[in-house]
């Protein structure tokens, strides 16, 4: 079985299609998903998906790309992540390719998130673009790694290099690999996918974004999870059901849920 551990099925687009959505889950053995959060006043909408369906988990949390949403509050978040169908604080984290400009701001709601995240007892799920020297850095000052006796959490949709998720594992993280992944120009994230233990890693499809080969060009959705396994299955030349027991225990393991 396989975990997609990021989508974003509250989105209008998946929604509208959610018994199709989930009835390819089904068929592809996708037996779990995480909806992640990108703002609040759009949480209610991911929250109801995780209480109405036992196989999918929720998040909370304000993505970086908002700078039109209301700010959290770190003990705002830590209220809403008590509710036990919530499973990590995010997304958060920072994006300096898509933002612009003074982005104090940015780095401010991030150190919310990990302030939450370690309040509340709830992994992190970060979002990092174009921006991996200032997200470490926070990390490290406000001790969002293990090592530093704070809680892990995700590296999502990771397009970085091997330097800054050795960084990131070393303080607890795991690496999650979406469909980028799959992508023939990712010739240096492959090298990374390669190269990361596979007890530190995730998959996910990031969906409705980033559809995998061979489903480039399509929307994407949980049920194509399956794809970026079977490739990395091969790139790492182990077998698929290796990668697909090992990643689904390590999201387990991570999100606190029972195995």
């Amino acid at each position: 079985m396989f975990v997609d551990s990021h989508c974003h099925i509250n989105f209008p687009e998946l929604a509208e299609r959610l018994p199709d959505i989930l009835d390819t889950m089904r068929a592809n053995q996708v037996s779990h998903a995480l909806c992640v959060s990108v703002t609040l006043p759009d949480f209610p909408q991911v929250l109801a998906l995780a209480e109405t369906y036992p196989h999918i988990f929720a998040s909370v949390g304000v993505h970086p790309d908002y700078d039109d949403t209301p700010e959290p509050s770190v003990d705002q978040l830590v209220e809403l992540a008590q509710n036990p169908r919530i499973v990590a604080i995010g997304e958060t984290g920072l994006d300096y390719f898509r933002m612009k400009g003074d982005l104090e701001w940015q780095r401010e709601r991030f150190r919310v998130h990990i302030r939450a995240s370690r309040a509340s007892g709830k992994p992190l799920i970060i979002h990092t673009r174009s921006a991996a020297d200032d997200t470490l850095r926070i990390m490290r000052e406000e001790k969002a790694g293990t090592d530093d006796g704070g809680l892990a959490g995700v590296m999502h949709c990771f397009t970085e290099s091997l330097e800054v998720a050795t960084a990131a594992i070393e303080m607890g993280f795991y690496i999650s690999f979406s469909g980028i992944v799959t992508f023939k120009n990712a010739k240096d994230l492959q090298a990374v996918a390669r190269a990361v233990p596979l007890e530190r890693m995730l998959i996910e499809t990031d969906s409705p974004y980033l559809a995998p080969v061979p489903m480039r060009g399509k929307m994407n959705e949980p049920g194509f999870v399956r794809h970026v396994a079977e490739y990395l299955a091969d790139l790492k030349e182990i077998p698929l059901a290796v990668l697909a027991d090992t990643t689904t225990r390590n999201f387990k393991t991570l999100f606190q849920i029972p195995h």
